[in-house]
């Protein structure tokens, strides 16, 4: 028998693939339609867990998994930062970034496909980037070059 987590999982990559849904409580509509009954935190580690992201298609927001992104076809990195980025700060070797709630994970999946050589690695909250470089100088490098929303 079939984990019945692994059966959501399942479901909700289905819905995103055919659906264009732009928030969790359609998305938990959609899993009611399907007799799943579950919380927006058990939708977001969901979300979390298959590395949905959020992406601009025609003008409007929805839900995109990362085999229906196209790396040439995705936002640029100053975009993402542009349109999501509230504020960035050096912090001894690392960046922190600052973005709406629910948006850390679409900056960090763009930050992460730069493929920058000086980040060592990034951590993704809620509304919170951080950003590991080596050193405090490629950290406050980096912070004076990200640009922020306006």
């Amino acid at each position: 028998m079939t984990d019945p987590r692994d059966r959501r999982l399942r479901a909700i990559a289905e819905l995103i693939r055919s659906q264009r849904l732009s928030s969790q409580e359609e998305l938990a509509e959609r899993l009611a339609d399907l007799g799943f009954s579950v919380t927006q935190a058990t939708i977001s580690r969901d979300l979390e867990q298959l590395e949905a992201v959020k992406v601009r298609r025609n003008g409007r927001l929805a839900y995109a998994l990362p085999d229906q992104l196209e790396p040439a076809a995705g936002p640029r990195l100053e975009e993402v930062f542009r349109d999501w980025v509230r504020s960035v700060q050096a912090a001894g070797n690392l960046v922190v970034v600052k973005t709406p709630p629910g948006s850390a994970h679409l900056v960090g999946v763009a930050l992460d496909r730069a493929n920058l050589p000086e980040v060592v690695g990034t951590i993704c909250g809620d509304d919170t980037l951080f950003i590991a470089l080596s050193s405090a100088a490629q950290a406050k490098a980096l912070a004076a070059l990200l640009p922020e929303a306006r």
